[in-house]
């Protein structure tokens, strides 16, 4: 079973690039975000022919989240509560056997931007949810793109960089409450020397230059991580297709999961 998290940056823009990498890579589980975009403008239709159904919460050219699954998803809940005012940025659905959340954290901007304060709500109120569900024997996934660097291993400025939005105490303490509540960090507990950056700028030849930062995560209850094979980030798909198609500055991060635990 492959789960996923990429944050497309504009379904419309980046539509064909997703079927091309569904069609390739076969991941049974997504979780998408910044989709810019409303329901009547989601291209259900691709992605019914490419064998995929989907659930999102959108917004009219700004945040939205989704989940693609190969069955279809039953929605358990459209927002999260408490952080309403910070856009459509949640979603959890029911999939087989998993609940999934698909999450967008608010970007913050700069440290006196209004937008910090309202970063620093949401992922208290995350936290909260997670700390809430904690006693649920439900397999539960968190995908989604945090705009936090847990560590200075996850940035490519390094310690240099600590104190400054994506990697100040105040983000870092509220990501780390998700894993004080039970959740595992699946990337970091198979690969906790490699960087694993997952977002690069599109100036400056950042990409190439490997000047990226770990914003995207999936985190998961133990009884899921204990069956994680593999986790990697889908390089090749930072990159434009032969076909021409335009990349998002985020990659697709997947784990790989086996019928049972490893």
């Amino acid at each position: 079973m492959l789960l996923a998290t990429w944050n497309v940056n504009g379904i419309r823009a980046r539509a064909q690039r997703l079927t091309e990498w569904l069609a390739e890579r076969k991941p049974d589980v997504v979780c998408l975000q910044e989709l810019k975009a409303t329901d009547p403008d989601f291209p259900h239709l691709e992605l019914r022919g490419a064998g995929y159904h989907a659930v999102l919460e959108g917004q009219q050219s700004w945040n939205g989240v989704a989940i693609l699954a190969k069955e279809p998803p039953t929605i358990v809940a459209r927002e999260l509560p408490g952080a309403a005012d910070a856009g459509a940025r949640f979603i959890v659905a029911r999939v087989g056997e998993l609940e999934v959340a698909s999450v967008y954290v608010p970007n913050g901007k700069t440290l006196d931007h209004p937008d910090y304060a309202v970063k620093l709500a949401f992922l208290a109120r995350l936290a909260e949810y997670v700390e809430a569900r904690a006693k649920d024997a439900v397999p539960f996934v968190l995908g989604g793109d945090f705009n936090v660097c847990r560590t200075a291993l996850d940035s490519y400025g390094g310690a240099a960089f600590d104190g400054h939005i994506f990697q100040t105490p105040e983000e870092r303490s509220l990501v780390a409450r998700l894993q004080g509540a039970g959740l595992v960090d699946l990337f970091r507990a198979k690969l906790p020397a490699d960087p694993g950056f997952t977002w690069w700028d599109y100036r400056f030849g950042a990409f190439h230059k490997k000047m990226g930062m770990r914003l995207d995560m999936l985190f998961a209850t133990p009884d899921v991580a204990a069956r994680v094979a593999t986790v990697t980030v889908d390089r090749d798909y930072r990159k434009k297709s032969n076909a021409g198609a335009v990349p998002s500055d985020h990659a697709p991060l997947v784990a790989e999961l086996s019928s049972s635990a490893n």
